[in-house]
């Protein structure tokens, strides 16, 4: 049996059970988007670092987790003792690589931005440098402003657009972080810039 002193961790057999489950091909690892003052982060869930927290203002952090037909089940580091640490990450974004990033130009926005929203990992394909690549090619834009308040949502700008687009598009981004009608979690109150498919920096709001 497992040690319990740390409170209801998952024996032997449950974690065979699970990682059983990530064989199954419906059951894929992906990278999760989570601020860093996510609850999970105590509960001892896998997790990296993408913004330190500073300050009062919170950072972002990755965790993985696993979408199963019941629901999405975070990796602990209890997992671990099961599964290797660097294949979890690189199933993860090679699973995000696969995932349809579905971009559409946002009318609200002059059709000068691209949005993809709704979908369960629409926020986290930022990480995905391919998907990004394709979001600076249909702007035709060598830096990137990224706005990805909420989980499954993301919607995406030149750097170098006018003011009145990206004045819009700053609202839109407001507009989202203090909407919590449809329940989906918060991320960050930031705007990430991205080059080259790749998040160089971001920008506190």
């Amino acid at each position: 049996m497992s040690n319990t002193i740390h409170g209801p961790e998952k024996t032997p057999e449950e974690i065979e059970k699970i990682v059983e489950q990530t064989k199954n091909s419906d059951q894929k690892i992906y990278p999760i988007l989570k601020p860093s003052n996510w609850v999970g982060l105590k509960a001892g869930a896998l997790s990296s670092t993408l913004i330190p927290a500073e300050g009062e203002t919170n950072g972002v952090v990755i965790g993985y987790g696993m979408d199963t037909p019941d629901n999405f089940v975070f990796l602990t580091k209890q997992h671990l003792e099961t599964m290797d640490g660097k294949q979890i990450t690189k199933e993860a974004f090679e699973n995000l690589e696969r995932y349809d990033s579905n971009f559409e130009l946002v009318g609200a926005l002059n059709n000068k931005a691209l949005a993809t929203n709704g979908k369960d990992f629409s926020s986290e394909i930022i990480l995905s440098k391919s998907h990004m690549l394709k979001a600076h090619a249909m702007l035709e834009a060598e830096e990137l402003l990224v706005s990805i308040p909420r989980r499954t949502c993301m919607t995406i700008v030149s750097r170098q657009a006018d003011e009145d687009t990206l004045n819009k598009f700053a609202y839109l981004h407001n507009h989202t972080w203090n909407d919590d009608s449809f329940g989906n979690a918060p991320i960050t109150n930031s705007f990430f810039i991205v080059k080259a498919g790749t998040i160089v920096g971001h920008i506190p709001l």
